[in-house]
């Protein structure tokens, strides 16, 4: 059954897939205002993008609603666009706190949703549902496979960053794991008031004075920004580690030289070196002028997946939540499946380093790649 869904996946991509099918609802559920708003319009990008490059925007009408980052708003869009305006599948949210408020309505009202970002490692763990798959990463994901990799570079101690609400301690959680199972030693870390700190130089003192032998955080949007330029200007000499998303190609420009030498693990790096992202890439250029960030091939991702279950004939909420999990394919991170005993994505994740590119401006350099990272059930019964 995946290899049929599988072939119908890549057939849409190509755009060869008849449209034969009923038309679908689809309420895109993401931040468009506040801290995570050019997020959401990234993964908006790359949702269209997909649908645009198969032909297939007439197959699907489009409601968007903004989450503003707020749980409760975020809940309330999820009502509206299910109980209002009736869709047939949810895509989206950013927010790991947002996912958790959604969770128990998605589930009880037997609503499809494609996690297009949030981490929220209970959402694919403990608090699964057959109605939630995810697409991007979670939370442990992307910085667990970290923790070895770094103790094989010969770091022992570790000080951990991250702003304090779920995913900042979801993030951290992964990496202090790992790396303690590997035989190294967290000397101290914080969790910042999220969206609310401007000044990271005590944290940076801290994190200095600490005999670390690097500082490892997850920060984004905005307050990666802020903060990879305060570790710059502060010229701490303790090496700069963490998930992806503190240097992510959708903002890495405004961090500037800063970012130069900070070596970061995440499932997507642009300058990947395979055809399909190659292609990618090229494409994506050409029609938004900017190189594609980590949450663009997300939303790419969850469109492809939703088409793919479409072409499987999945028509309505039970039968798009049955196929859509069943859709794999590689694509511009490179093989992509969905584990059927946790609805969470297996991926590589690939560690790079960024530096200065011959033309003046930042890039990545990947120094590594872990293959086919898999999450544990977690407590997820299916």
């Amino acid at each position: 059954m995946r290899n049929k869904v599988a072939t119908a996946a890549l057939l849409a991509g190509l755009g060869l897939a008849g449209t034969a099918f009923a038309e679908t609802k689809v309420g895109v559920i993401l931040p468009y205002s506040g801290t995570y708003a050019a997020l959401g319009n990234e993964i908006t990008d790359g949702f269209n993008f997909a649908l645009e490059e198969a032909g297939r925007t007439a197959d699907f009408t489009i409601v968007q609603e903004d989450t503003e980052v707020k749980p409760p708003v975020g809940l309330a869009m999820a009502r509206k666009l299910v109980l209002e305006d009736e869709v047939d599948v949810l895509v989206g949210v950013v927010s790991s706190g947002v996912l958790g408020a959604m969770r128990d309505f998605v589930d009880g009202a037997g609503v499809p949703l494609i996690v297009a970002n949030a981490g929220n490692d209970g959402a694919t763990g403990e608090s699964c549902s057959p109605f939630i798959t995810r697409v991007s990463f979670s939370n442990g994901q992307v910085n667990r496979p970290m923790g070895q990799w770094l103790f094989d570079q010969g770091v022992s101690k570790i000080y951990t960053l991250a702003p304090d609400y779920a995913a900042g301690h979801q993030m951290i959680a992964g990496i202090t794991g790992a790396f303690e199972a590997a035989g190294g030693e967290i000397v101290g870390g914080e969790f910042t008031p999220f969206g609310q700190t401007s000044d990271f130089g005590p944290y940076l003192i801290n994190a200095q004075s600490s005999g670390a032998d690097a500082i490892y955080v997850f920060y984004a949007g905005g307050e990666a920004i802020s903060f990879v330029k305060q570790y710059g200007s502060f010229g701490i000499d303790t090496p700069l580690y963490g998930s992806g998303f503190l240097t992510s190609p959708l903002y890495v420009a405004a961090e500037g030289e800063a970012a130069v030498g900070v070596t970061t693990g995440l499932h997507y790096v642009p300058t990947l070196d395979t055809p399909e992202n190659v292609a990618f890439v090229e494409a994506f250029q050409a029609k938004y002028d900017r190189t594609p960030s980590e949450f663009a091939v997300q939303g790419y991702d969850a469109a492809k997946l939703l088409m793919g279950a479409v072409d499987a004939g999945a028509t309505d909420r039970a039968s798009l939540a049955e196929a859509i999990p069943q859709v794999s394919y590689t694509g511009p991170r490179g093989p992509l499946m969905i584990d059927p005993a946790t609805n969470n994505i297996v991926q590589n994740i690939y560690v790079y380093e960024t530096v200065m590119g011959d033309d003046g401006t930042l890039t990545q350099k990947v120094v590594d790649t872990i293959e086919a990272v898999q999450d544990a059930a977690n407590g997820c019964e299916m």
